[in-house]
Protein backbone atom coordinates (compact mmCIF):
# COMPACT_ATOMS: atom_id res chain seq x y z
CA UNK A 1 0.00 0.00 0.00
CA UNK A 2 2.65 2.35 1.05
CA UNK A 3 4.71 1.78 -2.16
CA UNK A 4 1.43 2.76 -4.69
CA UNK A 5 1.33 5.80 -2.30
CA UNK A 6 4.36 6.79 -2.87
CA UNK A 7 5.19 5.98 -6.80
CA UNK A 8 4.66 8.96 -8.05
CA UNK A 9 7.34 10.52 -5.40
CA UNK A 10 10.06 8.55 -6.51
CA UNK A 11 10.49 9.65 -10.20
CA UNK A 12 12.59 12.28 -11.00
CA UNK A 13 11.68 14.82 -13.51
CA UNK A 14 14.06 16.46 -15.65
CA UNK A 15 14.78 20.19 -15.77
CA UNK A 16 13.14 21.47 -18.34
CA UNK A 17 9.72 19.80 -17.37
CA UNK A 18 9.79 20.84 -13.58
CA UNK A 19 11.14 24.52 -15.07
CA UNK A 20 7.62 24.47 -16.54
CA UNK A 21 5.47 22.97 -13.78
CA UNK A 22 7.08 25.86 -11.65
CA UNK A 23 6.09 28.32 -14.25
CA UNK A 24 2.67 27.39 -14.76
CA UNK A 25 2.29 27.21 -10.65
CA UNK A 26 3.72 30.94 -10.38
CA UNK A 27 1.00 31.60 -12.77
CA UNK A 28 -1.42 30.36 -10.19
CA UNK A 29 0.15 31.76 -6.90
CA UNK A 30 1.78 34.63 -8.23
CA UNK A 31 -0.96 36.03 -10.84
CA UNK A 32 -4.56 33.88 -9.95
CA UNK A 33 -4.47 34.25 -6.35
CA UNK A 34 -3.75 37.12 -6.27
CA UNK A 35 -6.50 38.70 -8.35
CA UNK A 36 -8.68 36.27 -6.97
CA UNK A 37 -8.26 37.77 -3.64
CA UNK A 38 -8.45 41.26 -4.77
CA UNK A 39 -11.29 40.07 -6.23
CA UNK A 40 -13.20 38.24 -3.87
CA UNK A 41 -12.60 40.96 -1.14
CA UNK A 42 -14.15 43.67 -2.74
CA UNK A 43 -17.30 41.45 -3.88
CA UNK A 44 -17.66 40.80 0.50
CA UNK A 45 -16.76 44.28 1.99
CA UNK A 46 -19.35 45.82 -0.30
CA UNK A 47 -21.79 42.99 0.39
CA UNK A 48 -21.51 43.06 3.55
CA UNK A 49 -21.22 46.65 4.25
CA UNK A 50 -17.64 46.35 6.17
CA UNK A 51 -15.32 49.11 7.27
CA UNK A 52 -12.02 49.89 5.38
CA UNK A 53 -9.04 49.05 7.01
CA UNK A 54 -7.06 51.96 4.49
CA UNK A 55 -4.40 54.21 6.26
CA UNK A 56 -2.84 55.61 3.43
CA UNK A 57 0.37 55.56 3.18
CA UNK A 58 1.11 52.87 5.81
CA UNK A 59 -0.89 50.78 3.86
CA UNK A 60 1.13 50.79 0.85
CA UNK A 61 4.52 50.49 2.69
CA UNK A 62 3.75 48.16 5.03
CA UNK A 63 1.69 46.37 3.19
CA UNK A 64 4.09 46.29 -0.16
CA UNK A 65 7.06 45.13 2.23
CA UNK A 66 5.27 42.16 3.62
CA UNK A 67 4.13 41.02 0.10
CA UNK A 68 7.50 41.44 -1.17
CA UNK A 69 9.39 39.63 1.40
CA UNK A 70 7.17 36.89 1.49
CA UNK A 71 6.64 36.40 -2.35
CA UNK A 72 10.54 36.32 -2.19
CA UNK A 73 10.37 33.36 1.07
CA UNK A 74 8.39 31.19 -1.06
CA UNK A 75 10.65 31.93 -4.89
CA UNK A 76 14.05 30.82 -2.31
CA UNK A 77 11.67 28.05 -1.07
CA UNK A 78 10.76 26.95 -4.60
CA UNK A 79 14.35 27.31 -5.94
CA UNK A 80 15.92 24.89 -3.28
CA UNK A 81 13.52 22.47 -3.63
CA UNK A 82 14.45 22.53 -7.50
CA UNK A 83 17.76 22.90 -7.20
CA UNK A 84 18.79 21.26 -4.02
CA UNK A 85 15.56 18.80 -3.92
CA UNK A 86 15.85 17.96 -7.38
CA UNK A 87 11.84 18.35 -7.76
CA UNK A 88 9.09 20.65 -7.18
CA UNK A 89 6.10 22.42 -4.75
CA UNK A 90 3.85 20.57 -6.46
CA UNK A 91 3.12 16.85 -5.03
CA UNK A 92 3.57 14.64 -8.10
CA UNK A 93 6.78 16.36 -8.83
CA UNK A 94 8.12 16.03 -5.55
CA UNK A 95 11.69 16.70 -4.36
CA UNK A 96 14.14 13.56 -4.55
CA UNK A 97 15.51 14.16 -1.52
CA UNK A 98 15.26 15.96 2.51
CA UNK A 99 15.87 19.55 2.21
CA UNK A 100 17.13 20.68 5.44
CA UNK A 101 19.35 23.59 3.98
CA UNK A 102 18.43 27.17 4.42
CA UNK A 103 15.27 28.23 4.44
CA UNK A 104 14.40 24.90 5.32
CA UNK A 105 16.47 25.01 8.57
CA UNK A 106 14.10 27.90 9.93
CA UNK A 107 10.64 25.79 9.34
CA UNK A 108 9.99 23.05 7.97
CA UNK A 109 7.73 24.96 5.43
CA UNK A 110 8.88 28.29 4.54
CA UNK A 111 6.99 28.12 0.88
CA UNK A 112 3.67 28.17 2.75
CA UNK A 113 5.07 30.80 4.97
CA UNK A 114 5.98 32.77 2.53
CA UNK A 115 2.77 32.64 0.58
CA UNK A 116 0.55 33.28 3.90
CA UNK A 117 2.63 36.36 4.04
CA UNK A 118 2.46 37.56 1.09
CA UNK A 119 -1.42 37.24 0.20
CA UNK A 120 -1.47 39.22 3.83
CA UNK A 121 0.52 41.75 2.72
CA UNK A 122 -1.89 42.04 0.10
CA UNK A 123 -5.00 42.06 2.23
CA UNK A 124 -2.67 45.14 3.85
CA UNK A 125 -2.15 46.72 0.68
CA UNK A 126 -5.99 46.72 0.44
CA UNK A 127 -7.05 47.85 3.42
CA UNK A 128 -9.40 45.17 3.49
CA UNK A 129 -11.33 43.53 6.28
CA UNK A 130 -12.89 40.27 4.43
CA UNK A 131 -9.03 40.13 2.51
CA UNK A 132 -7.53 39.29 5.87
CA UNK A 133 -10.02 37.16 6.48
CA UNK A 134 -9.66 34.82 3.30
CA UNK A 135 -5.92 35.13 4.02
CA UNK A 136 -6.64 33.41 7.32
CA UNK A 137 -8.89 30.77 6.19
CA UNK A 138 -5.99 29.78 3.63
CA UNK A 139 -3.83 29.62 5.74
CA UNK A 140 -5.90 26.92 8.02
CA UNK A 141 -6.46 25.06 5.32
CA UNK A 142 -3.16 25.10 3.64
CA UNK A 143 -1.56 24.13 7.52
CA UNK A 144 -4.25 21.67 7.76
CA UNK A 145 -3.06 19.64 4.40
CA UNK A 146 0.65 20.34 5.63
CA UNK A 147 0.04 18.68 8.83
CA UNK A 148 -2.14 16.06 8.04
CA UNK A 149 -1.38 15.09 4.57
CA UNK A 150 2.12 16.50 3.67
CA UNK A 151 4.41 15.55 6.80
CA UNK A 152 2.94 11.91 6.84
CA UNK A 153 4.10 11.57 3.09
CA UNK A 154 7.59 12.66 4.15
CA UNK A 155 7.67 10.39 7.00
CA UNK A 156 6.94 7.86 4.56
CA UNK A 157 9.51 8.82 2.24
CA UNK A 158 12.26 9.83 4.27
CA UNK A 159 11.38 7.78 7.49
CA UNK A 160 14.07 8.50 10.04
CA UNK A 161 16.16 11.47 8.83
CA UNK A 162 12.63 13.42 8.46
CA UNK A 163 11.65 12.63 12.23
CA UNK A 164 14.84 13.93 13.70
CA UNK A 165 14.58 17.18 11.09
CA UNK A 166 11.09 17.71 12.59
CA UNK A 167 12.34 17.19 15.94
CA UNK A 168 14.16 20.11 15.76
CA UNK A 169 13.41 22.32 13.09
CA UNK A 170 9.67 23.97 14.01
CA UNK A 171 6.93 23.50 11.64
CA UNK A 172 6.13 27.23 10.57
CA UNK A 173 7.06 29.93 13.00
CA UNK A 174 10.47 30.45 12.01
CA UNK A 175 13.65 29.68 14.79
CA UNK A 176 16.93 31.77 13.64
CA UNK A 177 20.06 30.20 15.01
CA UNK A 178 23.19 30.82 14.30
CA UNK A 179 25.13 28.56 11.77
Amino acid sequence: MKEKFLTHTKREYSAEKRTIALMMEGIVFLCLVPAALVYFSARLDLRFALPSLAFGLVNYVLGFGITVAGFLLGWWSAYTQFTVGRGTPIPVMATQQLIVQKPYSYCRNPMALGAITAYFGIAILLGSISAVGIVLVFAVILLTYIKLLEEKEMELRFGDAYRAYRKQTPFIIPRFRSA
